[in-house]
């Protein structure tokens, strides 16, 4: 007798993975915005890196690198300080493909100067699109091309550092950077007792010839396993920036000393330590007792990266929860097409439209401010503005496209679960939300003339958009008040708001009006979708996000 066939694993109604893509010709927002900000030439090629990075291949590689972290080898079988941190392969392969792309040197040409043309803009598409497969491995990345800006300080070094930083090689060896065929560089700023407040620091840095002896420690050193870091100690005429390489001038292995990993929320592939300082060897960057001027070169270019990052991953979690409700249907209809939904990822898609051309307007900027003092201005003011607003949305945005996927948003199967555990760190790593704040009100105090030019230019960039005069109005005056640092918070994310509408007005105007209709002409709602546009406006949005 045959028994009855009970196909209880029988799987439907899911959607397929989100895979082998182009993650530069499906995201149009992102195609409009690198052309209006001057990288039209670079379509194909930054093509050819989305369907390289949006294989799966890359994303398995993602997911191994996060689910194998690094581990510390503080000392060998023998007792021996060996101080190097082991990475799952993944992780180096990853930043084999990040580096063959010139992620982290492309604005750079070989000798240290800025590429300048569109140069910021080509590379941070890249790096928005790598960000949306693996954003573990971009600190390193990250901090190998900023460290160029402080560099430039001590010519000198910079000439002796280019040769090996200028390759699209990487090179994982544990070996002297003079020897390697590519090299990157890390940074230590923080100590326990000082946190942001880097004037604080107690490392001590003593003159020994033309170099110096560190002794100290820092809290927060990450990517331990760079070749060199550029850090903050005290010397004899104050706070000082100095390079530390791993291995000292005579071969030697320097006397870094980590003292654990930390155990972090997210950012899992990439480690981040802590570590003592027992007389390193080190030299000077820039003017002794001029650190955090020297520094702050670097810490521009990360804050940049920051806000570029975290829009990456509202892309990416965008771009799921969209794909998601396309295929997934729920009372006989596509959850894309039921209403509540559908007013819930439009909303999502015109903020990830708008973030994406402010931060590619801001690029234009970082391209442009060599040789152009408005531009120059823009970057000075609204780089903090942007990463506190870009980087401060990403949380709770990352969140919602979770809960469109419902349960398996949650569970660490997929790569929305890492993306909100990933997002807080843009937030608090190279200046928290309020140090952000802070910064733009010293930009206004120190360059008030500058700043208001930059405030002037955004009026008529965004004139006759809904609400836009008025938040120019309140904008102005609420960074007027005596007590301006109480109301801070508001005034810069009025601000980003205002850039956001102006830098969406040179990309797609329609969407501008909608973004600034919902965003500034009224309080935008704490929930996504909780907004009265048009159907045909609604789906136009989501075409453009995801054909």
């Amino acid at each position: 007798m045959t028994q009855p066939s009970f196909a209880t694993h029988e799987v439907f109604n899911q959607s397929p993975p989100f895979e082998d893509v182009d993650l530069f010709a499906v995201d149009r927002p992102l195609v409009d915005a690198v052309r209006a900000n001057g990288g039209a030439a670079a379509e194909r090629q930054l093509s050819e890196f989305g369907k390289h990075w949006g294989s799966a291949a890359m994303a398995d590689r993602g997911r191994l690198a996060n689910e194998n972290t690094p581990k510390l080898r503080t000392f060998d079988s023998k007792g021996n300080r060996r101080d190097q941190v082991e990475f799952h392969p993944a992780y180096h392969e990853l930043m084999a493909h990040s580096a063959h792309a010139g992620v982290h040197n492309s604005t750079w040409t070989a000798d240290g100067k800025p590429a300048g043309d569109a140069a910021e803009v080509i590379r941070a598409a890249r790096f928005y699109m790598a960000s949306q497969v693996e954003t573990g491995h971009l600190c390193p990345i990250t901090m190998t091309r900023a460290s160029v800006a402080a560099l430039a300080l001590q010519p000198d070094l910079l000439a002796r550092v280019m040769p090996v930083l200028s390759t699209k090689s990487y090179d994982p060896a544990f070996a002297p950077w003079w020897e390697k065929r590519g090299m990157t560089l890390g940074m230590g700023m923080t100590e326990k007792q000082g946190g942001t407040d880097v004037r604080a620091n107690m490392t001590r840095a003593v003159r020994d010839g033309d170099a110096y002896r560190i002794t100290g420690h820092k809290w927060f050193m990450s990517a331990p396993m760079c070749d060199a870091f550029l850090v903050l100690a005290q010397a004899e005429a104050g706070l000082t920036c100095f390079f530390m390489p791993r291995f000292a001038p005579d071969g030697s292995v320097n006397a870094i000393q980590f003292q654990r990993l930390k155990d972090k929320l997210g950012n899992r592939s990439n480690a981040s330590s802590e570590v003592e300082f027992v007389g390193a060897y080190a030299e000077a960057v820039g003017e002794e007792g001029k650190g955090i001027r020297t520094i702050i070169q670097m810490v521009q270019l990360t804050r940049q990266d920051c806000a570029i990052a975290s829009v990456g991953l509202m892309r990416s979690g965008l771009a799921h929860a969209l794909h998601h409700a396309r295929h997934r249907s729920v009372f006989q209809k596509h959850l894309a097409d039921q209403p509540l939904m559908l007013a819930v990822l439009s909303d999502m898609a015109l903020h990830v439209e708008a973030s994406t051309a402010l931060v590619m307007r801001l690029c234009r900027a970082f391209d442009r401010t060599p040789h152009d003092a408005a531009e120059a201005a823009y970057m000075r003011l609204l780089t903090p503005a942007i990463k506190y607003w870009t980087c401060k949305s990403a949380p709770p945005f990352l969140y919602e496209a979770m809960e469109c996927l419902g349960g398996n948003g949650y569970v660490e199967d997929g790569i929305l679960a890492r993306h909100y555990r990933e997002s807080p760190v843009n937030a608090i790593w190279e200046g928290s939300g309020n140090v952000m704040c802070l910064d733009v009100l010293r930009a206004l105090s120190r360059e008030a003339e500058a700043a208001m030019a930059v405030l002037q230019a955004l009026a008529a960039e965004t004139k006759g958009l809904p609400g836009a005069g008025e938040a120019v109005a309140f904008i102005g005056k609420t960074f007027r008040r005596a007590d301006g640092e109480r109301v801070a918070r508001l005034a810069v994310e009025k601000l980003a708001l205002l850039a956001a509408a102006a830098a969406l007005n040179g990309v797609s105007p329609r969407h501008a009006d909608l973004f600034a209709a919902t965003r500034l002409a009224t309080n935008h709602a704490s929930m996504y979708g909780a907004v009265d546009l048009d159907s045909g406006d609604e789906r136009a949005l989501l075409k453009r996000a995801l054909p």
